[in-house]
């Protein structure tokens, strides 16, 4: 078990005044692996974003640029660090069990969960425990679509999570934004999506238009989880991905996208996924994705 002296930026695994928090952080390393695959690599991500972290760890009541204040705007510690899950490789129906069961504690507390992934199959247990609140809206940010059926008999791999988001009757719509080159979709997976009303913005359209060309996409007022996979940024600055492919979206664009749904709708719920540390150079995915999740928390805690 780690020590919660290494929880991301330090936080510990429960408020030390006994308050119940407005976000909690938690690790899976496995969804669903595909038959033959080994996702070993994604296990590594949730402690490599959280040691990336580490150096801002004693920083958390300076002024952060991109916030506009200290990460908890001048209020107490309201986050805490809930640790890895334990999930095992190919246990696929047992981690998808896991995942959606944390997933309901943290949103019995009325808090925010974010799920430090794990490749994009984590997604869909993490959306399916939204089941029992109000309609959600999906903004996946991500390079590739999601929408395979199956690939090789398994219809809960990373392939799939956005067509089975749009299966689930509590997803109100999804809006997909950073869709580049040939990705992995076929033509039959673009109508799927296209049929049922996915709305697509490519990074070439945020690179030219902002990221309002994604967020007016967005119903006012709408409750939103963001799935964010890091192949969706330039490799330029999260090398860190199975596969990488130029034009991806900035640094500036995504923390922009997630502090724009907040003056837009609400943040329910977020997950970072697709980090493969094996294939980081000199720590500078681990350390963008660390800043992102600093965003996320500092933009759900100024949340009305």
């Amino acid at each position: 078990m780690r020590h919660v002296s290494n929880g991301f930026l330090g936080l510990a695994g429960h408020l030390s005044d006994g308050q119940t928090p407005r976000v909690v952080i938690f690790g899976a390393g496995h969804g669903s692996t595909y038959p033959g695959k080994d996702s070993s690599g994604y296990a590594l991500a949730a402690n490599a974003i959280r040691a990336a972290s580490q150096e801002d760890a004693s920083l958390i009541e300076h002024w952060d640029f991109d916030l506009g204040g200290p990460l908890f705007d001048g209020g107490p510690i309201s986050c805490v660090d809930a640790d890895d899950i334990p999930t095992s490789m190919h246990d696929n129906a047992g981690n998808r069990a896991v995942i959606e069961a944390k997933t309901r504690e943290i949103l019995a507390l009325q808090a925010v969960p974010i799920l430090l992934g794990g490749d994009c199959s984590v997604t869909f247990p993490f959306l399916a425990a939204f089941a029992d609140d109000r309609p959600i809206w999906v903004l996946q940010i991500d390079a590739h679509i999601d929408w395979r059926d199956e690939v090789d008999g398994e219809r809960y791999g990373y392939s799939s999570p956005m067509r089975r988001a749009s299966e689930m009757p509590h997803v109100a719509g999804i809006v997909q934004v950073g869709l580049r080159s040939v990705g992995s979709a076929r033509m039959t997976d673009i109508e799927a999506a296209r049929r049922y009303g996915s709305r697509f913005v490519t990074a070439r359209e945020v690179h030219s238009h902002g990221v309002e060309a994604a967020l007016q996409q967005i119903p006012e007022g709408a409750r939103v989880v963001i799935t964010l996979d890091c192949d969706s940024i330039d490799p330029s600055v999260m090398p860190g991905v199975a596969a990488r492919t130029p034009g991806g979206l900035t640094y500036t664009q995504v923390i922009d996208l997630i502090s724009g749904v907040t003056k837009r709708a609400r943040i329910a719920g977020f997950d970072l996924v697709e980090f493969y540390p094996p294939a980081d150079i000199d720590g500078t995915s681990a350390l963008t994705a660390a800043r992102i999740l600093v965003n996320v928390i500092g933009s759900v805690v100024r949340q009305v």
